[in-house]
């Protein structure tokens, strides 16, 4: 799941969903802004809709946009979170951790290229 999907082709978290698609990872695009990237729709990440067995979130949202997500992501119990650069959050690191999630700081589009990504 890629968290704070954007539409815009020179955004990151529309960038990502594209190299994760060709990587042949299965991905749920969720943001604020209606679109697609490519042919995946962006879902509505206010509707914050039930989704079950998610392996990753990468987080695309500065820390003030995060916190309205907090029980969502907590939520849907993925097996880890990603907080790319400009999405660092301590206070989040603290929740997930009380919840058993693991989480990291790095980037996941270098993630990718380097094969650290699995």
């Amino acid at each position: 799941m890629v968290l704070g999907a954007s539409p815009k082709s020179y955004r990151y978290s529309n960038k990502v969903v594209l190299v994760l698609q060709e990587a042949g990872f299965e991905v749920i695009p969720m943001g604020i802004n209606p679109g697609n990237i490519g042919s995946q729709r962006i879902y509505d990440l206010y509707q914050k809709p039930p989704f079950s067995d998610i392996h990753t979130i990468t987080i695309y949202l500065n820390k003030r946009n995060q916190e309205e997500w907090y029980d969502y992501i907590i939520d849907l119990m993925p097996g880890r979170v990603i907080f790319n650069p400009g999405s660092e959050n301590p206070e989040f690191y603290r929740l997930l951790e009380l919840s058993g999630i693991e989480f990291e700081e790095a980037c996941t589009l270098v993630m990718l290229t380097t094969g650290s990504y699995i």
